[in-house]
């Protein structure tokens, strides 16, 4: 049944058309906008019969709940801010901004005008994901120590942005969901070897206030495909593949025997998990969002945590993996405590 709530998408290009796709088998895609000729005759291969136009402007003039915007990052405040002007919910590919003050702007604006703005980052709305979050805050696994992600392939190399600002955000969007709270300080890393001062690898860690440590390994120029994520709790492990697709929870711990600490080894058990296109459920949820007017999971606040994180960790990054204390003040919309 076609979706009543309707929006229009602009940017038809690498990732955009996997929105179009998605948005129009919903039922909710009313137009495509995209400036290049080769975007919009992908548009209309994805989704034929779709209005598609050139020129942003009539995308904000549209007859549309809301605006899906995909287009290069240095773009996306822009865009953003205009959508938002014209009335439209808006749903911005990660990251929210290229810097905090530009997302803090674009936050304080879509909740002075109760509008929706969303951000996309997917990785929560994985099946598996929203499970390993459930058993992390069960308490099944214990204590949480540290947590690690990598995400790593050869895979396209951009030029407007480095691999900290490309990958990492899903990754520090995920840690932040399931460490339910901010980082105490950042620290990056990383190496420039294809483009002069465009990093193709970067390793970022983390430490929160209870003591809990995470790092995060990003590369576009690896020889194989990694996509990994481990959590190690006091009680029991627990890892997800994206690759293989496999959730494993492992019954492993370290206990004290006689005054030695002894590895206690299991195999893992693999998780089932519900079937499910993330994208689709990214998609079904701004379009909820719309209907509901409630915020989104990932809405505009936890785009800014993120931001917070990525912009500690560029400074770092800059200084050659110097330590970037983050404040524990951050915005807050209209002064109300928010669950991440």
């Amino acid at each position: 049944m076609p979706s009543e709530v309707k929006v229009g998408v602009v940017g038809c290009g690498h990732w955009g058309k996997n929105l179009v796709r998605n948005l129009h088998q919903l039922g909710a895609l009313a137009q495509v906008c995209d400036v290049t000729a080769a975007g919009r005759a992908r548009a209309t291969e994805v989704a034929p019969g779709v209005p598609i136009v050139g020129d942003f402007s009539q995308a904000m003039t549209a007859d549309v709940d809301g605006v899906v915007i995909a287009t290069p990052a240095e773009t996306h405040y822009t865009l953003a801010m205009q959508a938002l002007l014209s009335s439209k919910d808006v749903f911005i590919e990660k990251p929210l901004a290229l810097n905090y003050e530009q997302g803090e702007a674009l936050v304080s604006l879509a909740e002075k005008r109760s509008q929706v703005l969303m951000v996309g980052h997917v990785l929560e709305y994985h099946p598996a994901i929203v499970r390993l979050t459930e058993i992390v805050r069960s308490g099944e696994l214990g204590k949480v120590h540290y947590i690690y992600s990598n995400r790593l392939s050869l895979g396209k190399v951009r030029r407007e942005e480095n691999i900290l600002w490309s990958f990492a955000p899903h990754d520090i969007a995920v840690i932040l969901r399931l460490m339910d709270g901010m980082p105490m300080q950042v620290s990056a890393c990383g190496g420039a070897y294809v483009q002069a001062n465009i990093a193709d690898v970067t390793v970022t860690n983390l430490l929160f206030d209870n003591g809990v440590r995470a790092h995060i390994h990003v590369s576009w120029l690896h020889p194989f495909k990694e996509q990994r994520l481990v959590i190690i709790g006091s009680k029991k492990m627990a890892s997800f593949d994206d690759v293989s697709k496999q959730l494993l929870l492992y019954d492993q711990r370290v206990e004290w025997q006689e005054g030695q600490p002894m590895p206690v080894k299991n195999n893992g058990e693999e998780v089932a998990y519900p079937s499910g296109e993330p994208l689709r459920n990214e998609c079904q949820a701004f379009l909820s969002a719309i209907e509901s007017r409630r915020p989104p999971l990932t809405d505009g606040f936890s785009g800014l945590q993120v931001l917070k994180v990525l912009q500690g960790a560029q400074r770092s990054l800059m200084m050659n993996g110097e330590l970037v204390a983050l404040p524990l003040e951050l915005y807050v919309p209209n002064g109300v405590e928010r669950e991440l």
